[in-house]
């Protein structure tokens, strides 16, 4: 009875004049707290109506559209199971369902007793340190009954190894928002990208008028901004999600002229936040780590010399003093001679014992130009220095830890292939950059995966193009508070790993994984359904090394996207739990061989909480969708 003297007040000053709308319906929904879509809420409110000639509602109207929207009978199901007489959680059967459900095993009675303040919202319950099911399915429709980790929400993981111990979150020609041949070229990238706690920014330098560098995608017909305006976007926003260094990839096309004016710019733009030196001693034999460089932003370009000798330049005058290097092309990190360069297999060394190489074959010469680089730009490098790709016992011999190497994605898929081993041993050593081919004029994006999978830890992708990529990179960067680095795991640190995604040996505990597709609440309307109808149903699938790699679909439920049930169960044998991101992916069954995406959740299998759990579902472009969720029962062992 308290439940509905509770429900009245809150709703009774709404209906002096008997009668509401659809859009004090709506207001009255905002009142009470409870997430709604307003299509759901619409249809309810003009199915009630549409046997009248007015379109007003009563109390008892709204009350049955409220319950429509919100008492969902699986939360009822549960609530009963606990509450003897299905008025009231005491705190005892409170604490009983976190521990036998949730699977909470300390601070039960603590966490109760929030629980019941936080969500119960009839006083006279509270009070009394109860729950009704109005707070029961607060609580069950809240970000604490999450399907990701709420410990995982927050920077949890060691952050004082090195840099090249982590997976950092890399963007691609980050200035773009469309396509690589037309389309703009745009500040938002950059902005978009850092509130997204991206921690790698690409910018695409030549040379514009009146001695200010541009940024844009060179010889195509996309726009250009002033590199000194990204730069200042730059300095606004880097830390605004993370905490953590940001790296700048700059693709250098300018003359040395503008060299030095972007020199200038990262000086007396980033100020204080610009790293020109290093943190301790000048001979570097290990990368700092993400906490040493909180608040630091790194300059990433070919660079003269070592870091000794560029800080030594540093303490003199040297404006206008440039250095010829030789390179292929120009003074850009992305090689596209590397997307066709042929590779050897190390199991090729049989055959033949005299060459070691994992890498290129020699091939035709290329033409080699002489270009110039400003030393003024030069010694703003430090731990960032990027370094042309040979091969990896070049590397191994050659490579100082502070050398980073660009590949392109074919050339590296190629190394996944033939020499697995060698590439996690070197990317166990060296932060390594993978980047899209350039046939991807459409900016559309490579599977990062497979290269999570050897230890690439710069694996950069078009933020701009939506789709099953971009959500696995946002799944991934859920992990560790959503800061931009990501430990991993210790088989990719360790030099001497035998781990290859292909045979993972005993360098992984198998996880045994049960999901139960109970439900799905609010889900976006079909766009072919003139009402609000779907016929929903959901993908289960598993990204990871190769082994792990899977999908599983539901049933289809026929006309209901308000709350479709399928009581369904998916079970699991994950190999490499560490490297394995789960995907659900809502899709309205158009034919047989056609589907219109709903919505969609992806997150590290390790990240995933037991018990009964909300997923929350985002949209295309990864707005979440405040209403839509699923209900899952998860288990694993």
């Amino acid at each position: 009875m308290e439940e509905n003297r509770w429900f009245l007040s809150v709703i009774q000053d709404e209906f002096t004049s008997g009668k509401i709308d659809l859009d004090s319906t709506v207001q009255l929904f905002e009142k009470l707290h409870m997430p709604f879509d307003f299509a759901h809420v619409k249809h309810a409110f003009k199915k009630t109506v549409d046997k009248r000639k007015e379109n007003t509602i009563n109390m008892e109207d709204f009350r049955s559209i409220y319950r429509t929207i919100v008492h969902r009978p699986e939360f009822q199901e549960l609530f009963r199971i606990y509450s003897p007489n299905n008025k009231v959680l005491v705190d005892t059967e409170l604490i009983d369902f976190l521990k036998k459900e949730q699977y909470e095993t300390e601070g039960c009675e603590t966490m109760a007793l929030e629980i019941i303040l936080k969500y119960e919202p009839i006083e006279e319950v509270r009070k009394r340190r109860q729950m009704s099911f109005e707070g029961f399915i607060r609580y069950l429709s809240s970000d604490d009954c999450s399907v990701l980790k709420k410990d995982r929400r927050t920077v949890y993981q060691d952050m004082n190894q090195p840099l090249c111990d982590y997976f950092i979150s890399s963007s691609h020609n980050t200035y773009l928002i469309s396509d690589q041949l037309i389309g703009p070229s745009d500040l938002w990238g950059y902005t978009s990208a850092l509130l997204k706690g991206c921690r790698c920014l690409e910018i695409d330098c030549w040379d514009g008028s009146n001695n200010e560098p541009v940024v844009y995608h060179g010889h195509t017909l996309t726009s250009k901004i002033l590199f000194h305006d990204v730069i200042e976007v730059v300095d606004k926003y880097a830390f605004t999600a993370s905490d953590y260094p940001v790296v700048l990839s700059l693709e250098n096309h300018c003359s040395p002229r503008q060299q030095e004016v972007i020199a200038e710019h990262l000086q007396n733009i980033l100020g204080d936040k610009l790293l020109t030196s290093t943190l301790g001693d000048p001979d570097v034999t290990e990368l700092p780590s993400p906490e040493a460089l909180k608040f630091k932003i790194l300059i990433k370009n070919k660079k003269v010399g070592t870091i000794e000798e560029g800080m030594l330049r540093r303490n003199l005058d040297r404006r206008g003093e440039t250095v010829e290097i030789t390179d292929s092309e120009n003074l850009s990190d992305e090689d596209e001679t590397d997307e066709t360069a042929p590779l050897c297999s190390k199991s090729d060394s049989s055959k033949r014992k005299s060459d070691r190489r994992s890498s290129p074959l020699p091939r035709k010469k290329a033409k080699m130009k002489k270009k110039k680089l400003a030393l003024a730009l030069s010694d703003l490098v430090i731990y960032t220095k990027s370094q042309k790709f040979v091969s990896f016992e070049h590397s191994l011999e050659n490579q100082k830890c502070y050398e980073n190497n660009s590949i392109g994605e074919v050339r590296a898929r190629k190394f996944i292939k033939n020499s697995a081993r060698e590439f996690i041993s070197h990317t166990s050593r060296f932060l390594t950059r993978i980047y899209p081919k350039g046939t991807r004029t459409n900016s559309s994006n490579y599977n990062p995966q497979e290269f999570w999978n050897v230890g690439c830890q710069m694996v950069a992708l078009n933020f701009q193009t939506p789709g099953v990529q971009m959500e696995l990179q946002n799944g991934k960067f859920l992990d560790n508070g959503g800061c931009g680095y990501i430990l991993k795991p210790e088989f990719l640190r360790n030099r001497y790993s035998t781990f290859t995604p292909q045979n993972v040996g005993r360098y992984s505990k198998p996880m045994s994984l049960s999901i139960k597709l109970i439900s799905g609440h609010q889900l976006p309307p079909s766009n072919l359904s003139k009402t609000n109808k779907a016929d929903p149903l959901v993908h289960v699938e598993i990204y990871g090394v190769p082994e792990d790699q899977t999908k599983k679909k539901s049933s289809v439920v026929k006309s209901n996207a308000l709350c479709p049930r399928w009581d369904e169960t998916f079970s699991f044998t994950v190999q490499v739990p560490e490297l394995a991101l789960i995907r659900f992916c809502v899709k309205d069954e158009i034919s047989l061989v056609s589907n219109e995406f709903l919505g969609q959740y992806t997150l590290p299998v390790m990240n995933l909480s037991k018990g009964y759990r909300k997923v929350p579902l985002l949209s295309k472009d990864g707005a979440k969708l405040e209403s839509a969720s699923l209900f899952v029962h998860i288990w694993y062992y």
